[in-house]
């Protein structure tokens, strides 16, 4: 049998769908008139409830017809219905809220089928592959179904086999909804900044990267590079020997799931390190590689015995860009510091908001739907409230969704949900803002030193109460040293590249002619516990050793040139 014309597609081709389907429209009249049938009675049972002021009662009806009819339709719409879970500005928040119940599983496919796909795509027979392989499937999803095996050399894998004929298919569909959606978006209350078969287009470049076994293959190999250092994350390794477009053969994970802490103690395993696992190590992917895991949801995500978080399915990836990760760092100080303006700036910089967006109404907007959320301590912020806070706005103001940030949102939203259901008290920030507060004072790029300055300093003053909050919460993380980081924090200040700090701090400590003593002891009264002599002295002298006499007497000549004389000059000042 031939196999279809558009099962060889290798990426998204809109247009060539698009062409394909205009040669024979046939193909997709049938799907249409169900597709067009569903949602009409949908659609008319909304303006039924509008007509007869049955909508306060009916929301929770409609919300779960609407994932009834998207399970219905099959592999497409379930993962559509997945996507707009993490669009409030596509979808109110009731219909946001059962939309996130919409399962990934399907019946499986016979043997017969998947085995013949296995036997096409790598030329072996399953026997002359595998020792062993379970009589039926272990998992059954809309994409594909997996299989537990063993090969000859006695390794146990996951062999995962596509779903037959599903490029066709999901090629079929996004044609409808991409017609769907240049038919209805001018009549739909959408605020895109874009054409909405747009966000068609990019939702089909992801599926697309998806369904591909090779560059999921790619993924996981590139994710275990970047934590190559971590050994609290766990990888598969992939079997290429066996893998296909459609067909991925991967290490077998053995692991438990990530429901309950009963299950976790029985295994012996530390839920509160598993929990600490995930959460920096989902940092790390946002702030540090900039390559993260967009769908971290119970089914592929594992603790093992080790006390290790085990990654599995790599189909759902994107990239950050430097310049992203850095704007999120600041977006996340400027809400916990409560700098709405600064924080309304950062919106605009990540596309949340337009470039000639009005800010200054949004300022109050966003300090009155998010001010008290970080309340009187950081640790009272909660993601699954700052975005459900967040959607209140989407309606009055012209926020946006950028499909990239939609993918980081459900990420970061899932892990706070998989955290609390193994710790109801669990707050993200305590392990998460500790850790953005380390990676600032460290500095250990430019970028981050450049970030650390923007936040201790405000209309050109600096801020004391910043430095400090930063390493009251850095300290917060029981392992973290303060030496290694007042050593980096040193040769910084003394290179050529901290001039800068350097000569705003002098004007800090002696700014109103007086040295400012009292912020000095507050600090020292932060650290001193975690201070040993010894340890101090280990520290200058390493610093000191990476700087000649001629740098040391530069940077002297400026704190002599920078000080006012009046600090000199005033009886109270210690420098008499």
């Amino acid at each position: 049998m031939n196999p279809h014309p558009l099962s060889q597609l290798q990426r998204y081709d809109a247009d060539a769908i698009a062409r394909y389907y205009r040669r024979r429209p046939w193909e997709a009249i049938w799907r249409s008139l169900v597709i067009i049938w569903l949602f009409a009675g949908f659609v008319i049972g909304l303006q039924f409830d509008h007509w007869f002021l049955k909508e306060p009662d009916h929301k929770s009806k409609r919300a779960q017809q609407l994932r009834k009819i998207l399970t219905h339709l099959g592999p497409t719409f379930i993962k559509v219905g997945q996507a707009l879970s993490t669009r409030p500005d596509l979808i109110r928040k009731d219909f946001l809220e059962e939309l996130v119940k919409l399962q990934d599983q399907l019946p499986p496919f016979s043997n017969a089928i998947a085995f013949s796909i296995f036997e096409r795509d790598t030329g072996l027979t399953i026997e002359e592959a595998f020792q062993d392989i379970s009589p039926s499937p272990i998992a059954a999803a809309s994409l594909a179904q997996v299989y537990r095996a063993q090969l000859h050399t006695g390794e146990e894998v996951a062999l995962k086999v596509q779903r037959p004929n599903l490029l066709p298919r999901l090629t079929r569909d996004l044609f409808l909804i991409r017609l769907g959606s240049k038919v209805l978006s001018p009549f739909l209350p959408l605020n895109l900044g874009h054409d909405l078969t747009l966000v068609v287009d990019e939702f089909g470049i992801k599926l697309f990267e998806e369904v591909d076994y090779i560059n999921e293959g790619r993924n996981a190999e590139k994710f275990a590079h970047n934590f190559r250092d971590n050994p609290h994350v766990k990888v598969p390794k992939i079997h290429w020997e066996y893998s296909s477009r459609r067909i991925l053969v991967l290490e077998w994970i053995h692991g438990y799931k990530l429901t309950t802490t009963t299950n976790l103690r029985q295994a012996g395993i530390d839920a509160n390190a598993i929990i600490e696992v995930g959460v920096v190590s989902g940092l790390q992917q946002l702030l540090e590689h900039g390559f993260f895991h967009a769908d971290p949801h119970p089914g592929n995500l594992f603790a093992t015995k080790d006390n290790q978080m085990a990654f599995i399915d790599f189909g759902m990836m994107d990239q950050l860009d430097p310049w992203m990760k850095e704007t999120l760092v600041d977006a996340i100080v400027h809400l916990v510091n409560k700098d709405y303006e600064d924080l309304a700036h950062a919106f605009v910089k990540l596309g949340f908001l337009a470039p000639d967006t009005d800010i200054y109404p949004i300022v109050p907007a966003l300090e009155l739907v998010l001010g008290d959320i970080v309340g009187q301590s950081v640790r009272d912020f909660n993601i699954k409230t700052v975005t459900d806070r967040f959607s209140e706005l989407m309606y009055d103001y012209p926020f946006r969704v950028p499909a990239k940030f939609a993918l980081i949102i459900r990420s970061v939203v899932t892990q706070e949900g998989l955290a609390l259901s193994l710790d109801p008290d669990f707050k993200i920030v305590d392990l998460g803002y500790p850790y953005i507060a380390q990676q600032l004072l460290k500095g250990e790029s430019p970028q981050l030193r450049r970030r650390l300055v923007d936040v201790l300093f405000k209309d050109g003053e600096f801020k004391w109460n910043r430095l400090e909050n930063l390493i009251e919460i850095a300290r917060s993380d029981e392992t973290f040293d303060i030496i290694p980081t007042a050593q980096l924090g040193l040769q910084y200040l003394m290179s050529e590249e901290g001039r800068f700090l350097r000569q705003q701090l002098l004007l800090a400590l002696t700014e109103g002619d007086r040295l400012h003593t009292e912020e000095v002891q507050r600090l020292w009264n932060l650290i001193k516990e975690d201070i040993k002599p010894e340890r101090i002295w280990d520290a200058a002298i390493t610093s000191l050793t990476e700087f000649s006499t001629q740098r040391a007497s530069e940077v002297a000549s400026e704190w002599f040139r920078d000080v006012p004389l009046s600090a000199f000059n005033n009886p109270t000042s210690p420098l008499r």
